[in-house]
């Protein structure tokens, strides 16, 4: 893994695949808190080994295998080994992955990822080809290979989703409580108060909380407040006034969370937003400078380092027509 002891990531849209976030990133002391995303997780390993805590266990992530998180599915992320990891990601969201099942597989319910990690060289190789595609704006491969790629996951490590029913007095608890934060996000109430507010306790709210949403209620509202200021950022709005309109003290408040939990600072985010169209130009970001950190350096594309093949091959070339996207029945 070249460049030791440095990290870098680049996190960014290309306007040809829009609602789908990218990710070209190399981590070694990089913490990812337990969050969320509204997307799917499609994260493909070609250096060292990450470790996600997923389902109440740990999950080891290495060489040729991806890791694969559902929408709204709490976990972690940390190196495991000392040199980190090296990845490329995906985020689809769950309208084009529905779109993509209902047309090539007989899933039914709301399709979803069965393990959260795959061992499939195959698929890595695909999610990488997508990356190199938007990089060089080649907007018909990076759709075709995206395709391809989440139609052979869902056909080899898909399945619908169970559906979130609320059981028992404490979920339903939880809901309200969710329901009050989401509606008090720049000034929530302490656990005490909101646990009295529902007749309930603050470690019976708790609980309650973790299990139906798998963080307690504060880290559940940092994960939405980062949420809400990436839909501000998107928009234009300034790091520093976002940060304060979701309920953060300010902007280096928002630098410290938006970090652990999207992997690049608020401002290279937004600067990225900015420039989907400059997909040619691959601009990773020192992690070491996080706290509003400028971009100091753009670094050339390597083909040492990026394990994608130099051409993006077809489906057909790559030896396996059956991920075409293709009706069900054929």
């Amino acid at each position: 893994m070249a460049g030791a002891g440095e990290e870098r990531a680049r996190h960014w849209q290309y306007a040809e695949l829009p609602g789908v976030d990218l990710l070209r990133a190399r981590y070694v002391q990089k913490t990812f808190v337990r969050h969320t995303h509204e997307n799917f997780v499609i994260a493909a390993i070609t250096d060292g080994v990450e470790v996600f805590r997923h389902g109440g266990a740990d999950q080891y992530v290495g060489v040729g295998s991806l890791a694969l998180v559902n929408p709204d599915t709490s976990h972690t992320g940390r190196a495991g080994v000392p040199e980190g990891w090296r990845y490329g990601a995906v985020y689809p969201s769950p309208e084009l992955v529905a779109e993509i099942a209902a047309e090539t597989t007989a899933l039914r319910g709301t399709p979803g990822f069965v393990s959260p990690v795959l061992d499939d060289p195959y698929a890595v190789t695909l999610v990488h080809q997508v990356l190199r595609a938007a990089e060089e704006g080649n907007a018909l491969a990076a759709d075709t290979l995206l395709r391809v790629a989440v139609t052979r996951l869902l056909r080899v490590n898909g399945g619908p989703l169970p559906e979130r029913v609320l059981r028992t007095a404490g979920a339903g608890v939880a809901a309200r409580a969710r329901a009050v934060l989401e509606e008090q996000i720049v000034e929530p109430p302490t656990l005490e108060r909101l646990a009295g507010d529902l007749g309930t306790s603050p470690f019976a709210l708790l609980r309650a909380f973790r299990d139906a949403y798998g963080m307690p209620p504060h880290a559940w509202l940092t994960d939405v407040r980062v949420r809400r200021a990436r839909r501000l950022l998107d928009s234009g709005v300034a790091p520093a006034e976002a940060a304060v309109a979701v309920g953060f003290t300010d902007q280096p408040h928002l630098n410290r969370h938006f970090t652990r939990i999207v992997g690049v600072p608020p401002g290279a985010y937004q600067r990225e937003r900015k420039n989907v169209q400059e997909s040619r130009r691959e601009i990773l970001v020192p992690s070491g400078a996080w706290q509003n950190t400028q971009l100091s350096q753009t670094y050339a594309v390597k083909t040492a380092e990026n394990p994608t093949p130099p051409s993006y091959g077809t489906p057909s070339e790559s030896g396996l027509p059956s991920d075409c996207p293709v009706s069900p029945s054929g």
